[in-house]
């Protein structure tokens, strides 16, 4: 290979890979899986497990992983393979589908994205102490469906099991729930219902599947069926059901009693629904960044994301902050500034982080609208908790605290013909014009407080870079819209897809020669490049010298031995 190709294959992401990321990976976690004697002999590990990374990195299916590992020459550098045999180039899709469910089931997903993490944090020098957390949607490979829709699948679901499995209690069945479901023109009624007839259409498929969870309630071995309990999950998520001496009725509920923890597809369990974002799952994302200088420049340096975490779409990001700083705590990568939106930025999250050592830099969640504190914000506040003055400039007659609250009154001279009277969350009492707040109001004014100032503003800005992640993720990676179903999968190829992301990016990053971490400027690797290239250059010339000597003609010789 000439200088210049072998120049552009050690510049990217498979020189990265093969010299840092190859070493480190985890397959004796991996080995126990396989014994030495029984069953056929395995593929070699490393190249298994660096196919499934680049799989997610690049977002291929099994076929394309396939032919890239069998035909590519960054693939093959990446995971140091020579020769041409189909048993060092090349894997079939079932071993992918072996190898993947193995990782999956040990969760080795977790721990691959850990090391390799941590090993590019100690090559680059990663700066942690400063990042930022975020979340993202992700949609698995299902349909979005209607509430009509969803009544309909579980009840053709089951009613194929059903015959298939129990014969004699299918045909004890009205013939009507086998036309209505199992039957093109049925399955064409539910498809497209107009809207005037869809409330009665909804009523009617909700009835047929109250019908049937209660018809075999008591069968054990239709209870036990899959089928069966997913059409009990989807009774209960969307209609109230009250037991009477008849047997008990069947209402539905409103679309806004409906939980978001529902079944949202039959095809998909894991996945819920969140009123913001979507049907799905979320990814909780933690990320270093590097924030401006004086000069409102960037020092280089490599921006690596340190957290990933998988959940359902209806869990609130409020429970994700303090498991993400814990996380890159234990791994050497902890925080002392977290930048996030207001979901994160709870007192109780903004304690908890800085017994941690760590700063939350986020707004206070509500808005000023929604909370009495938020006109408390606008008082001044002594350092004791206590008002000094409200918004119009007025000290108070008396300031008591009571236990954990405190009680103000004001004079009703300053409080009668107030312009901001209206505005005001102050009440008439005997004596004044009262006001009660406690600690926690206290602390959340202080906080909007610090919110309007400038040095607020220039630090939580950084804060959007993280939505600039999420779409590198997805252009890169596909990382929203998956190939896969259920919360295992999905949670393999996101963190997958994760640590690729984070591969690029480190490849991305000029290095100088000996490893270490990311140049100050671009000097020193321009230098060292030029060395190398002149000397890769001339041993090339060299080389095409040899070969041409080699295979020049031997010179003809006169019959006398003197030289033609």
């Amino acid at each position: 290979m000439g200088p210049k190709r072998r120049k552009l294959l050690d510049d990217s992401w498979a020189g990265l890979f093969r010299r840092e990321i190859l070493p480190e990976l985890p397959v004796e976690k991996i080995a126990p899986a396989f014994d030495e004697i029984n069953g056929r002999p395995t593929k070699e590990m490393y190249t298994t497990l660096g196919a499934l990374i680049f799989q997610q990195m690049l977002d291929l299916d099994d076929e394309e992983t396939v032919r890239q590992l069998a035909f590519s020459i960054e693939w093959h550098f990446a995971l140091d393979l020579d020769g041409e045999s189909d048993a060092a180039k090349y894997i079939c899709p079932r071993t992918l589908w072996t190898m993947r469910g193995i990782l999956t089931k040990k969760k080795l997903d977790t721990i691959l994205f850990s090391q390799i993490t941590d090993k590019l944090a100690r090559v680059f020098s990663v700066d942690t102490r400063t990042q930022r957390l975020d979340s993202v949607q992700i949609e698995s490979n299902m349909r979005h469906l209607g509430r009509i829709g969803i009544f309909v699948r579980v009840i053709r679901a089951f009613l194929v099991n059903l015959k298939r499995h129990h014969r004699d209690l299918f045909e004890s069945l009205d013939g009507s729930f086998s036309e209505r479901y199992l039957t093109r023109k049925g399955q064409g009624v539910f498809s497209m219902p107009k809207p005037s007839e869809s409330e009665k259409t909804l009523e009617k498929v909700a009835f047929d599947l109250f019908d049937l969870v209660r018809r075999f309630a008591e069968d054990e071995k239709v209870a036990a069926m899959n089928s069966y309990q997913i059409m009990s999950r989807v009774l209960s998520d969307q209609c109230t059901v009250e037991s009477t001496e008849s047997g008990g009725t069947m209402t539905i509920k409103p679309p806004g009693e409906v939980r978001s923890d529902s079944l949202q597809n039959p095809s998909d369990l894991d996945a819920t629904y969140c009123g913001h974002k979507g049907q799905g799952y979320q990814a909780q994302v933690m990320e270093t960044y590097i924030p401006a200088g004086a000069d409102g420049e960037k020092e280089p340096g490599l921006s690596l994301i340190t957290h990933v975490a998988v959940e359902p779409a209806h869990v609130s990001d409020a429970h994700a902050l303090i498991p993400a700083i814990e996380d890159a705590k234990e791994r050497g990568l902890a925080p002392t500034e977290v930048l996030a939106d207001s979901l994160y930025g709870s007192e109780k999250n903004v304690a908890a982080a800085a017994a941690m050592g760590a700063e939350v830099v986020a707004p206070v969640p509500g808005g000023e609208k929604k909370s009495k504190s938020s006109s408390l914000s606008e008082f001044a506040l002594t350092e004791e908790g206590g008002i000094a003055g409200c918004p119009m400039g007025h000290a108070p007659i008396e300031d008591v605290a009571c236990g954990n609250h405190r009680e103000v009154v004001f004079s009703v001279g300053h409080c009668f013909g107030c312009p901001r009277r209206k505005e005001c969350p102050i009440k008439s009492v005997r004596n004044g014009y009262e006001f009660s707040y406690d600690r926690k109001q206290v602390k959340m004014a202080r906080r909007r407080a610090r919110e309007k100032t400038a040095q607020f503003r220039d630090r939580y800005r950084f804060r959007a870079g993280v939505e600039g992640t999420f779409s590198a993720l997805d252009r890169l990676t596909g990382v929203k819209h998956l190939r896969v179903r259920g919360m295992p999968a999905v949670r393999f190829a996101v963190v997958l897809k994760v640590l690729g992301l984070n591969l690029l990016r480190a490849a991305a990053v000029r290095r100088p020669g000996n490893g270490g971490k990311p140049a100050p400027n671009g000097r020193l690797p321009r230098v060292l490049d030029g060395i190398v290239a002149v000397h890769a250059q001339f041993m090339y010339l060299l080389r095409s010298v040899v070969n041409q000597l080699a295979f020049c003609p031997a010179p003809a010789f006169s019959p006398a031995g003197s030289a033609a």
